[in-house]
């Protein structure tokens, strides 16, 4: 696709302010677990996210509004916890997710794109807010489903999915006559952003 010098100039200024979206790794001991720390406790209670589990947090966070998101709160998602931190005062606190599975949160694109390893559940933005997507997920091992659906996108471009960890998949999406398929892994290293996934 070509595009004119204005076109071309704001997608790469899409691009760039798409950048923005994994969290640093931690530093120093973080509480492990579901037991916060008392300075975690206090985080997750000014964002009225005390009281509910890791499942809960991450689908409040991703599905809210994106001009409703809490400054003050980063929160980024790992293959088997999510870190939640205020970003620069030092409270942090990990929460457990369930065991077996995986929570793979993916941005499907057309024209624009940004690096992403770990979602971050407060920054990340994806190109197709608020879009009809058809999904399909495959195990590779045996060609079984594990998704096929009609979704949204939520507000801030994203579709998440929890899947069964330690499995090769692929993931199909069509979207306004664009498709686009890439395959996915969910061990204990691997991406849980996926924005890589090209929609022509």
């Amino acid at each position: 696709m070509k595009y004119t010098a204005p076109a071309a100039a704001a997608v790469a200024a899409l691009a760039l302010t798409l950048s923005a979206c994994s969290v640093p790794e931690p530093e120093g001991n973080v509480p492990a677990g579901g037991a916060a720390s008392v300075s975690g406790e206090e985080l997750l209670a000014e964002h009225g996210l005390d009281g509910i589990d890791a499942e809960e947090v991450i689908e409040r966070l991703d599905t809210m509004p994106v001009e409703e998101r809490p400054t003050g709160l980063m929160a980024s998602v790992r293959p088997d916890t999510l870190v939640v931190s205020d970003g620069q005062q030092g409270q942090e606190t990990e929460l457990d997710l369930p065991e077996e599975r995986f929570y793979l949160s993916m941005a499907p694109y057309v024209e624009g794109t940004h690096e992403c390893h770990f979602h971050s559940l407060t920054t990340c933005l994806g190109e197709l807010s608020d879009e009809e997507i058809d999904v399909t997920i495959t195990d590779d091992a045996d060609d079984s489903v594990l998704v096929e659906e009609t979704t949204r996108t939520f507000d801030n471009g994203f579709a998440g999915y929890w899947l069964p960890s330690g499995i090769d998949a692929t993931v199909t999406v069509e979207h306004d006559g664009h498709t686009g398929s890439t395959q996915v892994s969910t061990g204990e290293d691997d991406p849980t952003c996926l924005t890589t996934l090209e929609l022509s």
